[in-house]
């Protein structure tokens, strides 16, 4: 008796190692600008200057600020789709059972426009047109108000 317990315990652990010893997926994600030196928002955290490389666990829409002194500020957004293996049921094998690690790797890289300040009559005009544009929407949003206070 003591035997066969010894036998499946020994059985047990040697599931267990073999589960616990395989792969994973190393997710890794590098952001470059050009020029270099660029201080990178993903998601709104700052991940650090470029190029800068961070880990990541989900695929999907990422949101991306870009900032350097005498260039133009870079707000974006980039999908990252997942592979194949990421998808049910290939991500149980990949995650789990593969014996070996995966690395998935993306790089993106960013131009960045030199900043050019606004003529003095161009910023007049921009400031006017936002006014305006502020007004309109203050406007419709009375009326709706209005719209919806009589419907009841």
């Amino acid at each position: 008796m003591d035997i066969k317990r010894f036998v499946l315990l020994r059985a047990v652990l040697l599931v267990v190692l073999a589960i616990s010893a395989t792969g994973c997926v190393n997710r890794k994600l590098t952001i470059n600008t050009a020029p270099q030196g660029a201080i990178v928002m993903l998601n709104d955290e700052e991940i650090g200057v470029s190029p800068v490389t961070v880990a990541f666990s989900w695929y999907g829409d990422y949101k991306i600020r870009i900032e350097k002194q005498g260039f133009e500020t870079l707000s974006t957004h980039r999908m990252l789709k997942g592979p194949l293996y990421d998808h049910f049921p290939f991500d149980f094998f990949a995650e789990v059972l593969w014996p070996a690690q995966i690395t998935d790797e993306y790089d993106w890289t960013f131009e960045l426009a030199p900043y050019t300040p606004l003529e003095r009559d161009e910023l007049i005009r921009s400031a006017r047109q936002m006014r305006e544009r502020t007004i309109e929407s203050i406007a419709a949003a009375k009326a709706n108000n209005q719209e919806a206070a009589g419907k009841d």
